[in-house]
């Protein structure tokens, strides 16, 4: 079986609610701001940003190093779309003999591997007799930066 965990728990399906929250029109430079880009506030919904089929969403808690590539981090909370018909490149959660997983989907004509964005781990290509199910495609990941 596979013994590293990237996922702890089960699904937890997601309630959306309408959360606006304020945000500045200017956006968040890495080096120096200027006066001059102080913009208006604004209101964005983030549960409508996350969700792009909000009935069909869940979350899970990211745990592991196997998707550090893609910045998806242990402890990063994933927005999954069930909805979402899963395409090549589409960074997905699967469940393999019973264990879930986030790997990027690969596919090549009508075959499909599930790729680690982490060198240090093997791809997963589907063995005979083996079940694999993908759950839905990663949208959005969601990182703490600060606890307290």
């Amino acid at each position: 079986m596979y013994s590293h965990r990237f996922l702890a728990g089960l699904p937890v399906p997601a309630t959306i609610t309408a959360m606006p929250l304020p945000m500045l029109a200017a956006p968040a430079r890495g080096g120096r701001a200027s006066p001059a880009e102080r913009g208006a506030v604004t209101h964005l919904d983030l549960a409508t940003e996350l969700a792009q089929h909000p009935q069909s969403i869940f979350i899970l808690r990211q745990t592991g190093d196997s998707m550090e590539g893609a910045g998806m981090f242990d402890g990063d909370m994933l927005v999954v779309d069930k909805l979402l018909q899963p395409v090549h490149g589409d960074i997905v959660v699967a469940q393999v003999d019973g264990e879930f997983t986030c790997k990027r989907l690969h596919v090549r004509d009508g075959q499909f591997v599930l790729h680690p964005e982490n060198p240090a781990y093997p791809d997963i290509h589907p063995q005979e007799g083996q079940h694999i199910e993908i759950w839905g495609v990663v949208t959005s990941s969601v990182k703490r930066l600060r606890t307290a």
